[in-house]
């Protein structure tokens, strides 16, 4: 990766981590700011329009490329988080203590998880009612984000506890025991992987994506909730152009 493209995806980063009304660039998911315009609201989201490896994508199992490659490794604690509500959705802080995962061989930091209602990523083409995003950074400034498809079903713990302290947009809480983000992986590791871009602006291609294959369950009252906050806050589905998406052959 390019020095370019690693000061891009650390200034994205930040972007995504301050509450929207400090942002220079008003972006949305309706109107005049909804996805169709992000490339033209400034040169900096330029790359939304005119990128061609963008994220998300649907995933098509029968045309996944089975591959032996290394697991994410998930090496994460338990860590008391800042909730934000940053105006896109609400996202989970790990301030330096939520742990890492390895993969080939490599060290991404766990910086924050946060959610999208519907699903962004597509599976034969049909959304999950929730996605979540763990967003990692290795020291040289790489991306990885695992993501894990949410359905109706049993409660999630972990999952509560993020509803129930959902602070006003643009504040911040801080909880007083720490979460387990591990509550929101399926038992089942077995993951699709691809390369392409941030699925918010600037759209930096600069992020390895882990999308697990399982989904995690969550009560239809806890989809509700959320839904009750961003009625709609996922990029549509981007087209996957000369890319493969690989399935581990466990």
């Amino acid at each position: 990766m390019t020095s370019k493209r690693i000061v891009a995806g650390l200034v994205a980063l930040m972007a995504a981590c301050v509450p929207v009304a400090a942002q220079d660039h008003h972006w949305g998911y309706e109107g005049e700011s909804d996805p169709s315009h992000w490339g033209d609201i400034s040169a900096e989201f330029a790359e939304c329009a005119v990128g061609n490896e963008q994220s998300p994508v649907d995933i098509v199992p029968a045309k996944a490329l089975k591959a032996d490659f290394g697991p994410a490794e998930v090496h994460w604690m338990p860590f008391v988080p800042t909730i934000v509500d940053n105006g896109h959705t609400v996202q989970v802080n790990a301030n330096g203590h939520g742990g890492y995962v390895e993969m080939n061989g490599v060290r991404y930091d766990l910086l924050q998880f946060h959610f999208h209602h519907e699903s962004e990523h597509t599976v034969d083409g049909a959304h999950n009612p929730l996605e979540v995003h763990f967003v990692h950074k290795s020291e040289a400034g790489d991306l990885l984000v695992l993501g894990a498809l949410l359905e109706p079903g049993a409660s999630n713990p972990v999952f509560e506890t993020v509803e129930v302290s959902w602070p006003a947009v643009g504040d911040e809480v801080t909880l007083t025991d720490a979460i387990d983000p591990s509550g929101l992986l399926p038992a089942d590791h077995q993951s699709f992987r691809y390369e392409g871009s941030l699925t918010t602006p600037p759209c930096s291609q600069i992020v390895t994506w882990n999308v697990y294959a399982d989904p995690v369950q969550v009560t239809q009252a806890q989809i509700d909730l959320f839904a009750s906050h961003y009625q709609n806050n996922a990029r549509p589905v981007q087209p996957l152009n000369r890319r493969y998406v690989l399935v581990d052959s466990q």
